[in-house]
């Protein structure tokens, strides 16, 4: 087997906790070929790994993009790892993910993003909420392992990509954040014509946000871009998975505004299907939340962190369908 050079690559604000929890082993990794390039907004030394990495300052207004980018020019390897600040591998990452390079048609690797089994329980849950089927929809697979699959969209939290590849597309494009990874990954598969294969074994832990606002927050930007991407980015964008929070919170909140308006004007047949709809469906939604808590729970085994599952899922589906609405209307990409 050959081993191919990997530079990973891990843009970051400055030096931080997770930083320093995630270099000694990103060094332990079972691959005899890499190097780690961090990108903080400035460095004035005193990491205590300058000598296992590169350091590259960049400038307190580069965003994560643009940061992946100066990177990527400054790699070494022919691979080009990213990984978020916040995440850390396995030992077996780079192992796992080098053989599907020999494969020119395959463009990328990816894997799941696993909640680190010492996250605090507010983490935990906002880790559950984006891997359950209820709260992450067609894309749980990027927070547990799944089966393996080729993908067309992935983050840029565990992908891998070859340099080449890279350089053709033009890199990350910087207009699109959060979301230039969906458009880096519809530009390999859509206009270079390769693969990007997801496999459950090229595995990292991804540190959550707390719920519920820092949780909302990131879900909030990310339904906001996806909604301007169903415009911008139809091929990848326009998918009904996507629409169904935005559905969901229409229907939540204005069933009872078109009911009540019915009943003013005395068409009670449509009010009591109106109503029936409404309750019925509400109930089936209640249902498949205590199950969702269940599961979690099975998995957890802290009910307090299955409970706190129900409302964290709620809330994030209506904030995620009200902010991709705004992202749908809108004329232009929110920073």
């Amino acid at each position: 087997m050959k081993y191919p050079f990997v530079s990973i690559i891990i843009p970051v604000r400055a030096i931080n906790d997770y930083i320093r929890e995630s270099v000694p082993k990103h060094l332990a990794l079972d691959h005899p070929n890499f190097e780690i390039i961090i990108l903080p907004d400035k460095y004035e030394g005193g990491a205590g790994f300058e000598n296992d990495v590169r350091i590259i300052p960049t400038h307190p207004k580069t965003g994560p993009a643009d940061k992946r980018d100066i990177g990527a020019k400054a790699a070494k390897g022919n691979i080009l790892a990213f990984i978020d600040d916040d995440a850390y591998p396995r030992r077996d990452w780079l192992k796992n993910a080098a053989p599907y390079f020999e494969e020119e048609k395959i463009a990328g690797v990816c894997g799941p993003g696993v909640t680190p089994p010492g996250d605090n329980m507010f983490k935990k849950v906002s880790g559950w909420v984006s891997a359950s089927l209820l709260g992450g929809g067609n894309v749980t697979h990027r927070f547990l392992p799944k089966e393996k699959r080729e993908v067309d969209d992935y983050p840029s939290m565990n992908l891998l990509i070859r340099k080449k590849d890279y350089d053709a597309v033009g890199g990350y494009d910087s207009h699109y954040w959060p979301g230039e990874d969906t458009k880096l990954c519809l530009d390999l598969t859509h206009r270079l014509g390769k693969k990007i294969v997801y496999d459950p074994e090229v595995l990292v832990y991804h540190h959550r946000r707390d719920i519920f606002v820092p949780h909302l927050r990131q879900n909030g930007r990310y339904g906001q871009h996806r909604g301007y991407f169903a415009k911008a980015l139809p091929e990848t964008s326009l998918r009904l998975a996507y629409f169904v929070p935005s559905l969901f919170t229409l229907f939540l909140f204005l069933t009872p505004v078109v009911a009540l308006v019915v009943k003013v004007l005395q068409l009670s047949t449509i009010y009591l299907l109106l109503s029936t709809v409404y309750y019925l469906l509400n109930a089936i939604y209640l249902l498949l939340l205590l199950a969702t808590a269940v599961w979690v729970y099975k998995h957890e085994r802290d009910w307090r962190i299955a409970l706190l599952t129900i409302p964290a899922i709620i809330i994030t589906h209506v904030w995620y369908g009200i902010k991709f609405i705004q992202g749908l209307l809108s004329d232009e990409l929110a920073r």
